[in-house]
């Protein structure tokens, strides 16, 4: 059986390198630590655990969680997703030999998406900027529009197929209420450094990969370039406006999640990926079994919320999901789903194995 116990932070482990954009680990020196790790602490395999707990890391991604990216989650204090990642980290390393698995979601990218200002022109033929809402109506009055460009690749030269798109799109989102679309700047952009995990992250999850056998799995998402995938388990518009499928549900992951004794989820954003990921697995369990809400661990002291500093304004935001970030782990807790803290001993938690 996998120890109970919580283990020391390994001495290699530097907290300050989850604010370095520059870091990346040595994988040799990684594995060569973790083994010799595995023999001082006595760490058994991953396939001997009684209890299996599979850890959730959604979008730990350079962009995400490092000044220097463009889309970074600082949270109202600024420096959330930098101290967030160190606690995700330490939480690993102390809990190695009660996590299972750790699982780490890429939010994945190209030039021209729906979500992105590249996809649209306004009224006249100048991209717009990011950090704005796109909704029905900007498209109906022709104030924003598709880039003509995009039609020949993703709409197979019909533009007015695409401009039938997407605002069938912005209508969808606003009658689902829970986003509109918004224009994010460029991020995670597949090839570049943006799209990277964070390197004490990857760190952290390549030793506990080597000390303990596992995977180390990684689940791709977001790369369709006609909606938004917040979420691991699901884009947020499933059909085009013809009725044919836009896009499918991650089903096989979702089974991955359900068949485990225990599931934690922590990453970036908070008011984003993370709360509709929990959406969508809320979602399901409640279908299946509302029971099964009580095996999910929600590590809030390892998440942030996204908050747009307004430059004219020192103290002030843009935009700020912070509000629902709360509102959505009060809804969570009150289905059965539990709200933890990374330094509290996961023997403590309620329902978890001591």
């Amino acid at each position: 059986m996998a120890r109970a116990i919580e283990l020391p932070v390994p001495e290699h482990y530097e907290p300050r390198r989850a604010e370095e954009w520059e870091y990346r680990p040595d994988e040799q020196r990684v594995l060569e630590a973790a083994e010799e790790w595995r023999r001082r602490q006595g760490i058994e395999a991953a396939a001997s655990d009684r209890q299996r707990v599979l850890l959730l890391l959604v979008d730990v991604q350079r962009d995400f969680c490092l000044p220097q990216g463009t889309l970074f989650v600082g949270g109202r204090g600024g420096r959330g997703a930098v101290e967030d990642s160190d606690r995700i980290a330490r939480f690993i390393y102390r809990n190695l030999g009660r996590i299972s698995e750790v699982t780490c979601t890429l939010d994945t990218h190209y030039p021209f998406q729906i979500f992105f200002p590249s996809f649209w022109v306004d009224a006249d033929g100048r991209t717009p900027a990011a950090h704005r809402e796109v909704t029905a109506e900007d498209v109906r009055s022709g104030r924003l529009a598709p880039n003509p460009a995009l039609a020949a690749w993703a709409a197979g030269g019909d533009y007015d197929w695409l401009l039938r798109q997407v605002e069938f799109y912005c209508r969808e989102l606003e009658r689902a209420g829970k986003y509109k679309l918004y224009l994010w700047p460029p991020h995670c952009l597949l090839g570049g450094e943006g799209h990277d995990l964070v390197g004490v992250v990857q760190e952290a999850r390549l030793f506990h990969g080597f000390a303990r056998g596992a995977p180390a799995r990684i689940e791709i998402k977001g790369d369709n370039p006609l909606t938004e995938n917040y979420s691991v388990l699901a884009p947020e518009v499933l059909m085009r406006h013809d009725g044919r499928p836009l896009a499918q549900r991650n089903e096989r992951f979702l089974e991955t999640l359900l068949a485990a004794d225990a599931v934690l989820i922590a990453g970036q954003a908070a008011s984003h990926c993370v709360k509709s990921s929990l959406e969508d697995l809320l979602a399901q369990i409640q279908a299946r079994d509302p029971s099964l809400a009580r095996k999910v661990y929600i590590l809030e002291d390892c998440m942030s919320s996204v908050a747009v500093p307004d430059p004219s304004r020192p103290g002030s935001f843009l935009f700020d999901f912070t509000p629902q970030s709360a509102a959505a782990l009060r809804h969570f807790a009150a289905a059965g789903m539990h709200v933890v803290r990374s330094a509290e001993p996961m023997a403590s938690w309620p329902g978890m194995d001591g």
